[in-house]
């Protein structure tokens, strides 16, 4: 896929200027967003991410087209995930509702940036290196095989409190009261930071982690940098809306961890053999490829994708149904 600088640099403009748009027209001045909103809003970026997805099958043919599909929904998968770890932060720094969504967008533009840095480290790695699949793919098994052992629901006592957030405590003079939606305020006559900004500093740096996860996950599905960022990006515009949406979903998708588990684990055996098949290290079968290695069609690995997290989200919804109807006894 041969994308033009102009291409790529539009491509920019139209996701900053979304961003831009964002917080102009919802964040700017504070509020809870309703259902009705949420759901609006969510269906857009939606609407625009499968508007775009069906321009690169027209544009760059179908099999590209059905690349960006199969990553903008385990992008947007692993995100809903990642809203786990958001709500844990939100509620260990007490955030009022009506400022969470300022907190929301700019980590979404933290994310944006800090996730095009590793897009592009990546593209480049793979250039020059094909074993940089083996290595993506043996961290993907490994990462579901975590995932997999652990509740999604289950609270991370370090969530909110990293190296960076102590850091920047303990060096600069901050406060433990929010001042509307400010980040910093003046008292007795000293400049202080307030929680607003420990939080937005929280969630950016926890990202990285998210993107150490959903970069290799995605080259997984296609080795086009520009359907990585674009994928990556309209998974992300929409996850302030989705965060309000789905809030008190979270806790009822009780299997999305093991659903999500299996994801990368199919993810990453699929990169494995795909290095296998384009093999160039010398003591795996002489530097030769391995010709038995079968390549997984995309059409597959989206089959396998949907049809993982249809069967996570029907399993939770009825295991919390019937939790629900279960009689508590006393004594």
């Amino acid at each position: 896929m041969d994308v033009s600088l102009p291409v790529w640099i539009l491509t920019g403009v139209v996701i900053v200027g979304l961003i831009f748009f964002d917080f102009f027209a919802h964040v700017r001045t504070p509020h809870e967003p309703t259902f009705r909103e949420s759901a609006w809003w969510s269906a857009v970026y939606i609407a625009l991410a499968v508007v775009f997805g069906i321009g690169v099958g027209i544009a760059a043919g179908w099999d590209l087209g059905t690349e960006y599909f199969a990553g903008y929904v385990t992008e947007k998968s692993l995100s809903v995930d990642n809203l786990f770890v958001f709500l844990i932060i939100m509620t260990r720094f007490a955030v009022p509702r009506a400022y969470q969504q300022k907190v929301l967008l700019v980590g979404v533009a933290i994310a944006l940036v800090l996730r095009t840095v590793f897009i592009l480290v990546g593209a480049a790695a793979i250039e020059q290196w094909s074993w940089v699949f083996y290595v993506f793919g043996a961290y993907l098994v490994y990462t579901g095989w975590s995932l997999a052992r652990e509740h999604a629901t289950e609270p991370d006592e370090n969530a909110g409190n990293g190296l960076l957030v102590r850091w920047v405590r303990r060096a600069l003079p901050t406060t433990d009261e929010y001042h509307g939606d400010r980040l910093s305020v003046r008292i007795d006559g000293r400049r202080v930071l307030t929680p607003m900004l420990l939080v937005m500093v929280a969630i950016g740096s926890t990202d990285i982690l998210f993107a150490l996860d959903s970069i290799p996950a995605i080259y997984g599905l296609t080795e086009e940098p520009y359907i990585v960022f674009t994928a990556n990006a309209f998974a992300l515009l929409g996850l302030r809306q989705l965060y309000f949406l789905i809030g008190g979903l979270l806790e009822r998708l009780v299997y999305l961890s093991q659903g999500l588990a299996v994801i990368l684990g199919f993810i990453g055996i699929k990169l494995v053999l795909h290095a296998l098949h384009t093999n160039e290290v010398a003591f795996i079968n002489g530097g030769e490829h391995v010709e038995w290695a079968p390549e997984i069609p995309i059409w597959l690995s989206l089959t396998v994708i949907l049809g993982t997290l249809a069967v996570a989200t029907v399993a939770s919804l009825v295991k919390t149904r019937r939790e629900d109807k279960t009689p508590v006894l006393t004594d």
